[in-house]
Parts: structure tokens; sequence; C-alpha cells
């Protein structure tokens, strides 16, 4: 009988576990039959809700989580299947998700996704049509589709967030847009993985206090030397292990017996202090080989359960200097991140007055100038003379202020005058991806993130209020290469 993750998961006296599978480059194999295996002997276990299954992780081509995990489904475990904005523009994903539908498996995960890595002769191309926002947002119109015609189960749509984040402008950023997910229709959260109980504890308070009744799952990882390595290194988007876990990981491996007890162990001590902070469950990841680690996990938990106040030291963040949301749980010697010198606020502010200024006057449809404006654009769309604004005026201007790349459907308001598709790789325009460390792109770290400049630049000039305010649609693809300031006092851009 299969077990219903989503009955499960909203019902408040269940404590639900969840595990996470990363499929590989292989279609059969003994690593895709340990996969199944692992499934298989959770079922049986019965204190695993459902597996979730990881999309193209890292960027790089993996087996398809749609097939895998309709053949997990089919051995009665629940499937909650990532859904990244990475491969596919909103047309494959729309059938994607379709498809999904056909397959019966309605859980799923909606995240923006790594960045592009390798596949055939290179590295891909990177779509991001959608961000997630946007894609919750899809997810939730296609559920009313379904029930319309007959459905009777809509998808359950899920989103991660990452509240391991350095800068109050980073955590803020986080938060704001997980608001905004869930607005969108996320039903569920899981967070990325981390080893700082002062931020798991502020993720949870803030969320109680905004949208207590969505079920939030904190993620718990079987710590192996080789993935410290790559968290503490930055390798893997918004996950956070420090330099002394790290150095005591590979210390407590050189005997790999003794890591894997204390492996297990940690993930145990992790469990039950986020049970006993309201989390509604944990997800296990880093379980490559069998189910035995997890049963260890889970058995261990229960044992120790009682006594979570015990643990709380072990999960402290004594090196991390960081901006904190609420008083601390455990006390460390951290303090918050300094602010940009004088010179670079200056540098980094002026452009917002001037674009602020602007947009008032020639960008606000309820001013004095706004017929003129329109009649001005009617006048040389009608005739055919739309190029002479663009190359004239608006390319003069916006191409070397901004790196404008002529979407022609602007977005620079929502970023406090900063572009999204030239400025973030993602081409994100409700917020930033969870990938940001210590300020700077997942992508680029030599760059700031655009949303970190964002809330900056609206710091600056007391406008902290507007950030993250916008729920923005998706790109229209039709105004591509044309003039942005004509399709705004036309009424063809996103801002009709």
């Amino acid at each position: 009988m299969l077990r219903v993750f989503s009955n499960q998961l909203m019902d408040p006296e269940n404590f639900v576990v969840t595990i996470e599978l990363v499929p590989g480059r292989e279609s059969f194999g003994a690593s895709t039959d340990t996969l199944v295996g692992i499934a298989k002997d959770a079922f049986i276990d019965g204190r695993v809700s459902a597996v979730s299954i990881t999309d193209n992780p890292g960027g790089n081509p993996s087996l398809s989580p749609d097939v895998l995990g309709q053949e997990i489904f089919k051995h009665g475990l629940d499937v909650i299947v990532h859904f990244t904005c990475r491969d596919m523009s909103r047309v494959g994903m729309e059938s994607r998700a379709l498809q999904l539908a056909r397959m019966g498996i309605k859980n799923i995960l909606c995240v923006t996704g790594d960045y592009s890595g390798k596949g055939f002769g290179g590295r891909g191309t990177p779509v991001f049509d959608l961000d997630s926002v946007l894609l919750t947002r899809m997810m939730q119109g296609l559920s009313d589709r379904m029930v319309a015609s007959g459905d009777p189960e809509p998808f359950f749509t899920g989103c991660g967030v990452s509240p391991f984040k350095t800068l109050k402008s980073e955590c803020l950023a986080q938060y704001k847009k997980l608001d905004k997910k869930i607005d969108a229709g996320s039903a569920f959260v899981i967070t990325q993985l981390g080893y700082d109980i002062n931020k798991f504890n502020e993720l949870i308070r803030y969320h109680k206090e905004k949208n207590a009744s969505i079920p939030v799952i904190a993620s718990v990882y079987l710590l192996s030397p080789k993935a410290a390595r790559a968290m503490n290194r930055g390798r893997v988007p918004g996950a956070y292990v420090s330099d002394t876990l790290y150095k005591q990981v590979i210390q407590e491996w050189k005997t790999p017996r003794e890591g894997l007890n204390a492996a297990i162990e940690r993930a145990a001590r992790l469990g039950v202090v986020l049970k006993a902070f309201g989390y509604r469950g944990i997800h296990i990841g880093g379980i490559h080989r069998s189910f035995k680690a997890i049963a260890r996990i889970l058995d261990r938990m229960e044992e120790i359960e009682e006594t979570w106040p015990n643990y709380l030291n072990d999960f402290s963040s004594k090196e991390k200097s960081s901006y904190y949301y609420y008083d601390k749980v455990i006390e460390d010697e951290t303090v918050p991140a300094s602010r940009p010198g004088l010179k670079e606020r200056v540098i980094e502010h002026w452009p917002y007055k001037m674009f602020s200024f602007a947009h008032n006057i020639f960008f606000d449809k309820t001013v004095g100038v706004a017929p003129i404006c329109r009649k001005v654009a009617t006048f040389l769309d009608s005739n055919n003379k739309s190029w002479l604004l663009k190359r004239g005026l608006e390319d003069p201007i916006k191409i070397p202020l901004l790196s404008c790349q002529s979407c022609g459907d602007c977005g620079i308001q929502h970023v406090a005058f900063i572009c999204p598709e030239s400025g973030c790789p993602k081409h994100t325009r409700n917020g930033p991806c969870g990938g940001s460390r210590n300020g700077t792109c997942e992508v680029y770290p030599d760059k700031d993130c655009i949303w970190i400049r964002a809330y900056n630049r609206l710091d600056h000039v007391g406008k902290l209020p507007t950030f993250l305010k916008d729920n923005v649609p998706p790109r229209n693809w039709e105004l591509n290469k044309t003039s942005s300031w004509i399709n705004f006092h036309l009424n063809r851009d996103h801002q009709k």
C-alpha cells in the first residue's frame, strides 16, 4: 500500500523522514540498482515517508528523476521529484509537469537549480526561463487545470530555502523569497544543509511567525570527508560546513569505521535537536550505499531524543562572522560582517538615484508627461520608427550603464535598477537563488549578487520595505530585441 507523503506531512502529530537519492550517469547498473534497493528497504522499514530524487545535481547530466521515481513509486514508497529551471524553457517545463501528473507523481520540489555543468561536448546552455517562484506559480496553475479536468489530486509543491548566510542582506533576501514561494503555492519547505544551530533556530522562528501552517523539513547529512570538503569550499551552493568541522571530519575518517560511526552520531544528534526546535521532519542526504546507515540514524535518534539539549554545542559556529535575525540559542564569538566603505557605497549607489529620478518622470503612467510619452511611442511604433528611439537614445544609455541585453521587457525597477538579465547568470526576477556566499554570486564569485546590491541600494535610500515586494511575471520573449521604453508605454510588457 502506498505511503502518501502529503498526508503524513500535513498531520501535525507526525515527524516525517525523507531520504535524498542522487542518480548517476547510467540508466542501468550497480549504482542505479543500489538507489532502488535503498528505497525498497526504506519502505519495508516503515519509518520513511518518501524519497526525493535530485534533478541533474551540480548541473551535470544524470538519470532522470522522473523515470527512477516512477520505478520506486511502483514499489509502494512515495516520491518527491526535484524540478529545476536550469535545463528547459517554460514550454518544456509544462510538458514535463503534465508527464509527471500522468505518471502519478505529484510531489514536486520546485528549485531554481544549480548552474549548468558539463555534458556532451562541454558546458550546456543554462536556460533559466523561469525562477523557482514562477515555477511554483506555474505548477499551481496546472493543478487548477488538472482538478477542473477531473484529476482528484493536484500537485503537492515544495520549495527550498538556504538560511546559512553571512550578511544581513543575504539572510533577509532568503526569507523574503521564501515568503514569495509560499504565496505562490508552496505547501512545504526543505532546507539546505548546514551545521549552524543558530541559523536553524532563526529560520524556524521566522517561519512560524510568518507561515506557521506550512511544514518545514530540515536537511541532515551523513557527512563524509569528500562531502565535507565540497561544502566547506563552497562547491555545494547554499550548504555550510565550517573549517573546524571539516578538520574534525577528516580526523574522524582516518579510520573509516570510526568515521562512519561519528557521521551517524552527528546526524542523529542534529536530527533530535531539529525535532525539538519544531521542524516537521528531517531530510537525510549522503546515503549512497545502503539503507543500514539510515536505520542506524533513526535508531539512535529514538535513543537520545529526550537528551537533545546536550547536543546544542555540537553545532555552534564559533568562527563564522554572521548576522543573526534573533538572539542565539547558543552564544559564540561571531560578530556581524562589516559594511562596505564610503567610496564603495558612493560608486554603487549613485546610479540608483539617477535611474530612480528618470523612472519617476518618464515611466510612471500616472504622472503628467505619461500621455505625451504614450503619443510619441504610438507614433514611432505605427510608423515603424521604434528603432530610432532604441538605437539613438535607449541603447546608448542602458547598454553602458546596465549592460542591457535588449530583452524588451525591462525588469530593472524590481532590482533597484540593476539588470537581472545581464547581472544574474540565472536571470532571477523574484529574488536570489540560494547559492550566494558572503554576498558574492554562486557562478561568478568575483562579483556581488545583484540582489545583495539591490538590498544595499534600497537600504541606503530608506526604501527597504519595497525590497522583494513585487511579484514579477516571467520575461515576455515576444518582445526580445525591441524597445522596452515603447513596450512600456504601449502596455506590451509585464507592467501592463
